[in-house]
């Protein structure tokens, strides 16, 4: 299989901040770094990625790493071919009808996009069943969790062989069982950013005391539990049904009065203030430092079970 064996040789297309962080991930997992490729047509490529992968990696190995302005050659001996360029359908489209002409017939077809379907991406492929959406959440190097999203032409093989692929290297690829915009984790995470500026939008909290809201409860809860197995041990014996027998109306009301607005309807400039006042700049390395830390602890705990 293209996925087992200390032979995989693995292609990443786009050298952003997506790209390097899976580059990170799959440089602790390989048998060598000369198995790792990173395409990208920007001039000055080994140097941007001198300066910027060891961001994420302080030892990276960039001289072993094969870099590559040749689609053709970046793919033509690839296992796995992770596509993570900018979020545009025609560049999509037309980067996959090139990889499917010159790699191998076997070789497993990534897209790390947010929200552009499969369906849509595979449109001018010969085999569609080829292509799958691998979402990952930022960033991947550190955070488990992949969405797989299949098209309804993606086969069961290529499904099979990418969640044995993350499974053996302790990640979590969830199955999502139809295309959606967003996915799954998107939205569940836009659906609290909505109401989050809602309810900084109507004066009752700041950017900041709202941030501390989550980050003091139910950030620390979800990171054990998500909602639905909060909420069951919320209704102590009753499980979720008895904890909307207590509290259902009030869960009702708060879903009636969730907040309406939508983009460009005039709450952006205070709240990207407050953001701009309150965090400047956010230190990416402190903020993956203490993810990665508080996800040790919690398998750390889990495993004592």
């Amino acid at each position: 299989m293209a996925n087992q064996g200390n032979d995989i040789r693995i292609t990443l297309i786009g050298a952003g901040t997506i790209g390097l962080s899976f580059a990170t991930f799959h440089l602790s997992h390989l048998s060598s770094p000369s198995q790792l490729t990173i395409l990208d047509t920007r001039p000055d490529l080994e140097e941007y990625v001198r300066s910027t992968l060891p961001r994420f990696l302080p030892d990276a190995p960039i001289s072993h790493i094969n870099l590559s302005s040749s689609l053709p050659d970046a793919v033509r001996n690839a296992s796995i071919i992770q596509e993570s360029g900018p979020e545009n359908l025609s560049f999509k489209k037309s980067v996959w009808g090139e990889v499917e002409k010159y790699a191998p017939k076997d070789a497993l077809l990534w897209s790390s996009t947010s929200g552009i379907p499969a369906s849509q991406q595979a449109a001018d492929m010969e085999d569609k069943t080829r292509l799958l959406v691998v979402h990952p959440y930022n960033p991947p190097h550190i955070m488990p969790l992949l969405e797989l999203v299949p098209s309804s032409q993606t086969s069961a093989g290529v499904l099979t062989r990418t969640q044995e692929f993350w499974r053996a290297r302790g990640r979590v690829p969830i199955l999502l069982k139809k295309e959606m915009t967003g996915f799954v984790a998107n939205r569940l995470a836009f659906a609290l950013l909505r109401e989050s500026i809602h309810l900084v939008n109507e004066g009752v909290v700041s950017v900041e005391e709202l941030d501390r809201i989550v980050e003091t409860s139910m950030g620390p809860r979800w990171t054990i539990a998500g909602p639905f197995k909060s909420y069951h041990a919320g209704g102590g014996v009753g499980g979720l049904e008895g904890f909307f027998r207590n509290i259902g109306g009030t869960v009702q009301e708060c879903w009636d009065d969730a907040g309406k607005l939508n983009v460009g309807e005039g709450w952006e400039e205070s709240i990207f203030q407050q953001a701009k006042d309150q965090y400047g700049v956010v230190d990416l390395e402190e903020r993956d430092r203490i993810t990665k830390r508080v996800l040790d602890v919690v398998k750390e705990e889990k495993n004592r079970e």
